[in-house]
């Protein structure tokens, strides 16, 4: 069994494409005066977002390596290196990817984790870039167990994951519109992910995909952008701050809030980290299931239509 395996760091050989990308994006912006905006303050705390995520990976990096290392001494599987080894790799990973996505939204232990990507009201490729510094604390390395338990080794399961994130980077973008019609059916798209960031009641909790659009059309997550409604970027309730560190840890620190309310029964406290976000013992908020339905009564002609099935 192979104990050393190693591959490129691609997402850093990747920076260089990553800024050039985003500035050829804010010059057609800017030259063509549509296909999106950036505001600076904003820019400027998604990139920190970005460097800070780097650096919680270099910091908290080794126990997820360690974890994973683990499994590998126990694993009795093997399947080996070759190309084609890597590729089922990358298309089992990002099923992993969508389960894990699916779970940022649904449980708000892992949405405390995630909740700084879709903290931006604006959508550019530097959004992309607005990535968490606290993912380690989630445990949600553990979905990635069954693929090393299956036979496939840390380091390439690593490097297929480096290649997800590589191509989520140019979705994150208004200045591509839809594109051919047999790509769309197939790939995650710049408008396929922009309905997943959006914050009207129809695009809510929707379109987790990392590459593959067809994880969603499976499991019934898919919704399309519809030409009549815009795109409403940012979270239910915006954050009105560019301060990284309310971006960062507001949602940890509104989970331990209302966990330590007093009079609550232990369930109570449980369902506060581990209910879908917006979910209150006394009914005071609103989850994502429950906006829609709300829709849905003051919009019945709506029923039916795509986001409200």
């Amino acid at each position: 069994m192979m104990q050393h395996l190693s591959y490129p760091d691609v997402v850093s050989y990747a920076v260089p494409l990553f800024i050039a990308a985003i500035a050829l994006e804010l010059a057609w912006i800017v030259i063509k005066g549509r296909g999106g905006r950036y505001e600076t303050r904003d820019a400027v705390t998604s990139l920190i977002m970005g460097a800070g995520n780097v650096a919680s990976g270099i910091v908290l990096g080794f126990i997820a390596w360690g974890f994973f290392m683990l499994l590998w001494r126990i694993t009795p599987l093997d399947l080996g290196n070759s190309w084609w080894i890597v590729a089922l790799c990358f298309v089992l990973d990002d099923l992993r990817y969508y389960w894990v996505h699916r779970f940022g939204h649904r449980i708000r232990w892992v949405w405390a984790s995630h909740v700084n990507h879709h903290s931006s009201q604006h959508y550019n490729l530097t959004t992309a870039l607005r990535q968490t510094w606290t993912g380690t604390f989630t445990f949600m390395m553990v979905v990635r167990a069954p693929l090393i338990l299956l036979g496939f080794h840390p380091a390439m399961v690593l490097f297929v994951g480096g290649l997800n994130l590589i191509y989520q980077f140019w979705i994150h973008t208004e200045a591509i519109g839809k594109l051919p019609r047999w790509f769309e059916a197939v790939m995650n798209t710049p408008s396929h992910h922009r309905v997943h960031h959006g914050r009207n009641a129809r695009y809510l909790d929707c379109n987790y995909a990392g590459v593959f659009i067809v994880w969603d059309k499976m499991f019934g997550t898919f919704v399309p952008e519809q030409d009549e409604e815009k795109v409403d970027f940012g979270l239910v309730h915006n954050l009105g701050t560019f301060n990284p560190l309310r971006v960062a840890f507001h949602e940890w620190a509104g989970i331990f809030k209302d966990m330590s309310q007093p009079g609550l029964s232990l369930r109570e406290r449980l369902m506060y980290a581990l209910a879908p976000p917006g979910w209150s013992h006394d009914s005071s908020r609103q989850t994502s299931d429950q906006i829609k339905q709300e829709h849905l009564r003051d919009h019945p002609e709506d029923r039916g239509a795509a986001g409200f099935n």
